[in-house]
């Protein structure tokens, strides 16, 4: 399979009392997934209408708690699903609803306060500088000896030559956002690799900036929570893996009109 080039290129530390907000934040939406987050997801708004002034839609993944009664009261709009969908679910719930109101990026972060919002503006400036139709945040003292385990495997496996693929800090513009808001993009089992591999598949170019990240301050990692919970992952992404570069290879030969293999 061909690589993709997806150099990394961490930009400098961002500074909130010397830099402007970036112009781009004016029409952007942030997408917060959240599930039983009502202890944090209050402070994560209003950090990100202090940091960027946008708006922001809290799309609660059918949560058992009072999440959306606090994300509204911290200024935010809600959309809150009656079954829950997962985080790739919920997340693509908010760009489609950032499409179809017209918006023309969304920054997308988590609800657990890992994410500093006043780090946001770097994104903008670094698709900015690099032109990308993708930023994903990505910081490094995070990276666990299991992460890094998964991402070597991942990047040989899936081509993507990208140092981080859970984090859930990601700008998309608006061709990104075509895509992910289209029918194919409705099946993905995890957001992580399968809409990394769906957004190269149709020349999305994607940049990583390096941002600093807060532990997370409850519950813990969906995806590390322990080694057997890292191999059903890794499984699971494998598998999701071979399929695309199956379909893709079958798309070349329907492109250049070879029989299709029986």
């Amino acid at each position: 399979m061909r690589r993709i080039a997806l150099p990394f290129r961490p930009s400098n530390a961002y500074v909130p009392d010397t830099c402007p907000l970036p112009p781009a934040a004016v029409d952007c939406l942030a997408v917060i997934p959240a599930r039983d987050e009502a202890a944090t997801v209050g402070a994560v708004v209003a950090g990100v209408r202090s940091a960027l002034g946008c708006a922001v839609l809290v799309v609660d993944d059918a949560s058992s708690d009072d999440t959306t009664a606090v994300a509204r009261t911290a200024g935010a709009q809600t959309l809150r699903l009656t079954f829950g969908l997962g985080a790739w679910g919920a997340t693509q719930a908010g760009v489609r609803y950032a499409r179809r109101n017209g918006y023309r990026s969304v920054i997308t972060l988590d609800a657990d306060g890992q994410h500093e919002p006043m780090t946001l503006p770097a994104l903008f400036e670094a698709q900015q500088r690099s032109g990308a139709n993708v930023v994903i945040g990505t910081c490094f003292g995070r990276l666990s000896r299991a992460k890094r385990i998964a991402w070597h495997y991942l990047r040989t496996l899936s081509g993507l030559g990208l140092s981080d693929f859970t984090s859930g800090l990601r700008l998309y513009d608006a061709s990104a956002i075509e895509v992910l808001a289209g029918p194919e993009a409705s099946l993905l089992d995890y957001q992580d690799v399968g809409v990394l591999m769906l957004l190269a598949k149709n020349g999305m170019r994607m940049e990583e900036t390096e941002v600093p990240m807060l532990p997370r301050s409850t519950g813990h990692s969906r995806v590390f929570a322990s080694w057997p919970v890292v191999a059903r992952y890794l499984l699971h992404t494998t598998v999701l893996c071979v399929a695309q570069i199956d379909a893709g290879r079958r798309r070349r030969k329907a492109l250049r009109g070879e029989p299709a293999a029986c």
